[in-house]
């Protein structure tokens, strides 16, 4: 059996010892009824990890260490998908080491979140992550962002490779630059981009790139992205 891992949130962690949420304790003490003296992994959702024992309402922390990183820094933008398509994204992009996860609206995306449903769909998102992260054995929590537009899904920092799917696009292989920090991933909805957003995508920068002859699902394709992008990285050889 493996050995029970909790997301602590760092303000909570002081010194050797760690506090969990009100949800943690719950799981720990009524859901698994640890015993004192188990012993847990800590994590803090920003990259650290720790071994502890279970000491009843508290932990007691072991020496701090940095969890392995992924071999590249994946922004993944991902169009609007209706049902739970972006539930899945979100929990397999999580698995893939994707460090931020945006939500755009697409012309031809179905689902149309706005206001106070755009931010409790969010909030939903971000435990799917936080709950993926730990069943992965990821020490940070990926960012994710309520749903944006394609111009904010667009904007990512100096330096990084932006790369949007689409059917005339190149092999990867052809335009993955080397040595950039990071990478803007762009997937759109069902049905694809429309020509303006394409052009809105190259005035940004990004080049287009081909995940290969065959027709992807939206939410495939997502995933399918992050996976190549993390692959050519050395991530997942």
């Amino acid at each position: 059996m493996s050995r029970v891992r909790i997301l602590v949130d760092a303000d909570a962690i002081r010194g050797a010892t760690a506090r969990p949420g009100a949800g943690a304790l719950h799981h720990l003490v009524d859901v698994l009824r640890l015993q004192p003296g188990a012993e847990v992994e800590v994590f803090d959702g920003r990259g650290s990890c720790w071994d502890a024992t279970w000491v009843g309402e508290e932990l007691r922390l072991g020496a701090r260490r940095d969890a392995p990183r992924p071999g590249a820094v994946v922004w993944l933008a991902f169009a609007l998908a209706k049902g739970e398509k972006v539930d899945l994204v979100v929990q397999k992009a999580t698995e893939l080491g994707a460090a931020r996860l945006i939500p755009f609206r697409a012309e031809r995306s179905v689902m149309r979140l706005e206001g106070d449903k755009a931010e409790e769909r969010a909030r939903r998102w971000r435990r799917i992550a936080a709950e993926a992260s730990r069943q992965c054995g990821r020490a940070d929590v990926p960012e994710v962002l309520a749903p944006v537009e394609l111009s904010r899904a667009l904007e990512a920092p100096a330096g990084f490779a932006l790369l949007a799917f689409h059917g005339g696009g190149a092999p990867l292989s052809a335009v993955l630059p080397p040595g950039a920090p990071g990478f803007l991933a762009l997937t759109g909805p069902e049905g694809g981009f429309t020509n303006r957003e394409i052009s809105e995508c190259l005035e940004a920068g990004c080049k287009l790139a081909s995940l290969g002859p065959r027709v992807l699902r939206a939410e495939t394709a997502a995933l399918v992205a992050a996976a190549l992008i993390q692959h050519r990285s050395g991530d997942l050889r």
